[in-house]
């Protein structure tokens, strides 16, 4: 293991998987603007052409190599690689929905079976593989969670957490095997996104006046946080560790209160109690069975909402000492902010 922290590596060619997602753009918006030369995968084709994520500035995508892939399609993935000094692998299916749950577990624990295998082959220099907290399990009572945490077979365990547990054992795996490589395992992820999907949901619930919240506890982190922690990672000589990405640990109430007060809105007056939660999740899965949609709650959702856990992040700290943490409260505001002068430019839909 490596733990010295000089930044040595040469700004060469990065490839990103996942690049159109929430924390892969994110990342990519870091390395341009770190003077990185970035080819990306994309995947989603709408019928107007692909998908590319309105919420980092156009002059930065359009820096950035495009090319068509798949993380289960090895050969796109070995064109993709070509010339390519490392790789960030953000690709990733986050579900809490039992019919794609098959799907998900294909493309997370075969799809990084799939980058590892090919970035031995390769001769990849480095690889960041950006995982979960999920991957190292919840605790009910308010533990305190850091790297060392050993994965334990639970309820609280969502199918999201157990695929990326076993993506990681792939990652362990090629390191075994001689790939130079670190994991990241984000708490939860705010920031400017797509607030129909994933952790930014939350904003969107708050400014709809959600009234709903839960006194679980859970770690929370700035999206661009996670991706300055990630190139600065990449820089470094660290390989075969892992790392905590979390700034704060909140009381889901707490978290939903200063949303609240930075939008505007009220804040959520009703306690989501275990026994009400139960009731929720059931009715969520009726209604969406007959209007064939997507639920609100899951059983899993709810569970995690309940679970309390404090996660830490010294080991980070410790290896990036130059690097902090963007204070959630300052955090939040910029975020609410953004979110407002979208809908005000009628970007996002309510």
């Amino acid at each position: 293991m490596n733990l010295q922290n000089t930044f040595v590596r040469d700004r060469g060619q990065v490839l990103v998987t996942g690049g159109t997602g929430f924390i892969g753009a994110y990342i990519i918006k870091e390395l341009i603007e770190k003077g990185y030369t970035v080819r990306a995968i994309r995947r989603s084709k709408k019928p107007d052409g692909y998908r590319v994520p309105f919420f980092i500035a156009p002059e930065i995508l359009n820096k950035v190599e495009w090319v068509d892939g798949d993380v289960l399609d090895v050969v796109s993935l070995d064109e993709a690689m070509k010339d390519v000094d490392t790789v960030i692998h953000c690709a990733a299916v986050i579900s809490f929905f039992k019919n794609e749950r098959k799907n998900m577990y294909s493309v997370n624990v075969d799809g990084t079976a799939n980058i590892v295998n090919l970035a031995l082959e390769n001769n990849i220099k480095k690889l960041i593989h950006i995982s979960s907290i999920s991957a190292l399990g919840r605790t009910k009572n308010g533990d305190h969670v850091n790297e060392e945490k050993k994965w334990t077979q639970s309820k609280l365990n969502t199918h999201y957490g157990i695929s990326k547990y076993k993506a990681e054992m792939e990652v362990w795996r090629a390191m075994g095997e001689g790939l130079d490589a670190v994991i990241i395992n984000p708490s939860t992820v705010l920031g400017f996104g797509d607030w129909d999907n994933g952790s930014s949901a939350i904003f969107k619930n708050i400014y709809t006046e959600f009234p709903w919240y839960t006194t679980g506890i859970n770690g929370f982190v700035d999206v661009e946080d996670v991706a300055k922690a990630t190139v600065l990672l990449l820089e470094s000589k660290i390989t075969e560790e892992r790392y905590i990405i979390n700034s704060e640990n909140l009381v889901f109430k707490n978290l939903f209160d200063i949303i609240a007060g930075n939008f505007g809105k009220k804040c959520p007056s009703r306690e989501a109690t275990p026994f009400l939660s139960a009731i929720a999740w059931r009715l969520e899965k009726i209604k969406s069975f007959f209007l064939r949609s997507r639920p609100l709650l899951t059983k899993e959702t709810v569970r995690i909402a309940m679970s309390k856990t404090f996660w830490q992040n010294d080991k980070l700290l410790k290896a990036l000492p130059g690097f902090t943490f963007t204070p959630l409260e300052k955090s939040i505001q910029h975020i609410c902010k953004k979110y407002e002068e979208a809908i005000k430019n009628m970007q996002l839909n309510l």
